[in-house]
């Protein structure tokens, strides 16, 4: 299933304290690489003066830790952090070795202290690497920072449509021949593709119930479920797109999205740069309860400060209960309930994959920077 977005997402990485984690950054989406063979004893890293503290270690860190097929960053970073949104204060990217900004199965990692910090460096190659110019290993079998196959598995149970979005996609005019619905096999007319060339594939979305702000009421979008997909085999107003496939019946009005794929997966978990206090508008699949490795919505997005790989913890709001012995009511404090990373950001929302979840989550639960 293809991504289901409406509006090019933003992805550029914020400006943050501490000159090893800017570094880190650029370094990582410019995909710098240099030749030569990985020496420990030559790494020569200048602790900045900026980088107000070190991360703390998890109680457990390794001197070593070998990568494995399914790990992911998160993972990881865990391994070697309390937590792992400091990830981009503790990696050291290494310049002698071929894409330092990469990880692969089998690549050793190394807890070593540099200048009196800890850092986390290469240690060893791959034993596929076989030089700085070669490589046996595609760049897409790099370690990712989430699973794709659990991001992948959230387009197929719907999505979100900004406001004001929906009305400008192409839609559904008729079904071909003697139909009132449409399911795979079945040709549609589709107006408003434009010059979509033939061949074009698109994702066939029910526009569904309004999503609303829960701080002030306002329709910040619209549920968008999910209907099937289908390639335009002819051009012009109408153009005919054949359904390829279905989950449910098609009918007159279901808007088109182009379907791209449009998810990266490589960037480093961080800690936001701006002050966030937002709050959990919608789960995609629909359920009450949310837990780990479910795609929740938030009503934050890159006007509030957030960016790809930010880092929030989830607080369930506190109860208000009556003082028995002083009178009144008292509002509990929040509680912390879980930790989710943001994967897809736009100017008012954000994708966010729950990473971790100490209790049950639930929409309207607030999410801040973390603790």
């Amino acid at each position: 299933m293809p991504p289901m977005f409406l509006r090019k997402p933003n992805t550029g990485i914020p400006a943050r304290v501490g000159v090893a984690s800017l570094a880190a950054a650029l370094v990582f989406l410019a995909g710098n690489a240099s030749s030569g063979e990985a020496s420990l004893s030559s790494l020569n890293f200048k602790t900045s003066a900026a980088l107000l503290q070190s991360p703390a270690l998890a109680a457990d860190a390794p001197t070593e830790y070998v990568v494995q097929d399914g790990d992911t960053l998160w993972d990881i970073a865990g391994t070697f952090l309390r937590d792992p949104w400091f990830w981009p204060e503790i990696w050291y990217v290494n310049p002698e070795i071929v894409n330092p900004h990469l990880i692969y199965p089998g690549d050793v990692l190394a807890l070593v202290y540099i200048d009196g910090q800890p850092r986390v460096t290469t240690a060893r190659g791959s034993s596929l690497r076989l030089s700085p110019q070669a490589r046996v290993t595609p760049l897409s079998e790099a370690v990712t920072s989430i699973p794709f196959d659990v991001i992948s598995a959230f387009l197929s149970q719907g999505t979100v449509l900004e406001k004001g979005e929906a009305d400008d996609l192409p839609y559904l005019l008729e079904v071909r021949g003697d139909h009132m619905i449409a399911a795979s096999g079945n040709e549609i007319y589709v107006r408003g593709v434009g010059n979509a060339s033939v061949g074009t594939r698109y994702s066939v979305v029910h526009v569904g119930d309004p999503l609303v702000d829960p701080d002030n009421n306002r329709v910040m979008g619209f549920h968008g479920l999910w209907v099937g997909e289908g390639t335009m085999r002819r051009g012009g107003d109408p153009a005919t797109v054949e359904l390829t496939a279905s989950a449910q019946e098609a009918t007159r009005g279901d808007r088109l999205i182009p379907a791209t794929v449009d998810v990266p997966l490589n960037f480093f978990p961080k800690a936001p740069s701006a002050s966030i206090d937002g709050r959990i508008m919608a789960v995609i699949g629909g359920v009450s309860q949310i837990g780990q490795y479910q795609v929740v919505v938030m009503n934050r997005g890159s006007s509030d400060g957030l960016a790809q790989g930010d880092v929030l913890t989830v607080f369930q709001a506190g109860e208000v209960v009556r003082d028995r012995i002083g009178g009144g009511k008292v509002k509990l404090p929040d509680e912390p309930a879980g930790t989710i990373m943001v994967f897809k950001t736009y100017d008012e929302i954000a994708y966010g994959l729950v990473m971790e979840a100490t209790q049950a989550l639930h929409v309207r639960d607030a999410v801040r920077n973390p603790i």
